[in-house]
Formats: structure tokens, sequence, C-alpha cells
């Protein structure tokens, strides 16, 4: 599928993957519409053909209203990767008792159920585009981590999150067949980002070291490469790719 005079809904487009996917799909053409919160759409990089929403991907008006912007922008929406997640980490049981609620239930809400919002109601909108000649209409790419499959101990809300992201894949991809839709799914590894920032490079140094190869951490803009190649490969659907080296998270 083209990617260049289309228009592309990216969430969480403020920072991290992404920024760069924003960046990337704004360097082949596409006219971008980052979605964010308010506060991380203040401090946005900026960039040529990136223009900025303030929204919060769980609230369903506030998405309907941004991904009518995107609609309506003249360009046939074509494009949705969802990154915007949260990562906090508890123990079912800890020193302080039991895994909070509200917080599991947070994870959840903006992981899963934020993604699952803007795949929906940009799928209602894709829908409404003219199907190019092979009957395409769109893509849409979630994000989920390696943390679906291997999730470490402290990790239970973001790995139940992360894993009915995966389970969303086929399903998603089998109910918008008919609309010349496709759905993947990315399951990065350990990726550096801002959320990285503020740890050691000692510790950084600790988690590549657990890379099989190559023993880094993954890039941003990696997982931007992976993403257009999705796009515009036409035979990708229905699947969650890995993008973590070879690497099995340990318990710890």
């Amino acid at each position: 599928m083209r990617i260049d005079n289309t228009a592309a809904i990216v969430t969480g487009g403020a920072s991290g993957l992404g920024a760069a996917t924003s960046q990337a799909l704004a360097e082949r053409g596409a006219k971008v519409f980052a979605f964010d919160l308010p506060a991380s759409v203040e401090t946005a990089p900026g960039g040529t053909g990136i223009e900025y929403v303030a929204v919060d991907v769980t609230d369903p008006d506030q998405v309907v209203a941004a991904v009518g912007q995107a609609a309506g922008s003249g360009l046939p929406l074509r494009t949705v990767v969802n990154c915007a997640g949260i990562g906090p980490s508890m123990r079912i049981l800890g020193k302080n008792g039991v895994h909070d609620l509200a917080l599991y239930a947070k994870v959840v809400q903006v992981n899963l159920i934020g993604s699952f919002n803007v795949l929906a109601l940009a799928a209602e909108r894709i829908a409404e585009t003219d199907a190019d000649e092979h009957g395409q209409r769109g893509v849409i790419i979630n994000t989920a981590s390696v943390a679906a499959y291997e999730g470490q101990i402290g990790q239970a809300a973001y790995s139940s999150s992360k894993g009915g992201i995966v389970g969303l894949t086929l399903p998603a991809a089998r109910d918008l067949a008919q609309y010349g839709i496709r759905v993947c799914t990315i399951a990065p590894g350990i990726v550096d980002t801002p959320m990285l920032a503020t740890v050691s490079d000692e510790f950084r140094a600790g988690l590549a070291a657990g890379v099989p190869f190559p023993k880094r951490l993954a890039r941003p803009d990696e997982y931007a490469q992976l993403a257009l190649l999705i796009i515009e490969h036409d035979y990708l659907n229905g699947e969650t790719i890995r993008m973590d080296a070879a690497l099995r998270m340990a318990p710890r």
C-alpha cells in the first residue's frame, strides 16, 4: 500500500516509538496526525508534515473528533499506528500489600482499550474511503511487547494489556478484511526510548548484555522501519511480529 499523499494517525506520537514513526511516515510523504496527551503535545519535537493533536485515546468522544480531523484532511486516511501506552510495575502481592486494582485497570484501559478504541473508530472512517486498485483501504498496526509472552515479575498489568493486543490481532484482521483493512502487531523487546532515559548507563548496559544479537537496545527508528515495511507489504495481515534480537525475558 502506498504511503505518500495519504493521511496517517500515530498515537503516542509526541515521543519514543510514536515520534520516530510519525517522522518516518512524514518523510515518506504522508500527512501525519500525531495523537498524544496535552502535556506531551506541548513539548513535541515538531516536524514537517506532522500535526499534533491533543487527545486521550481512552476517551471515545475525543478520539471521534481527532479521527474526524485526520479523515477530513483532504487525503485518504490509510494508516493507523497505535504506540500510546504506559508501563508501571507492581507485584500481585508485595511488601505494601495486594496489587492496586485501580492501577491494573488503568494500564489495561490505556494500553488495550485505548488501542481498540482508536482501531475501531479509525477503521470506521477508513472503510468510507475509496479502495485502491488492489481493493485495499488501509492498515492498522498495534504495539504489544515481548512481555505479552514472557512477562517479568511486577508486570502482571502490563503483560495482561499487551497479551490482549496480541489476542486482538487476528480477530481484528478477520473482522476488517471485508473492508480491505489489514491489522498487524509489533512486539518490541527493549527499546531505547525516553522511558529509559532516567536509568543509569550501568543499568542500560546490563539490559543490553542480556540481548543475544545485536547485543544492544533497539532504536525507535527500527520500530518505525518495521512499521513502514508492514504498511507496504500487502500480504502481511493478522500477524504479530517480534522485534527483539532473539531476546527471551528472564523472570526478573
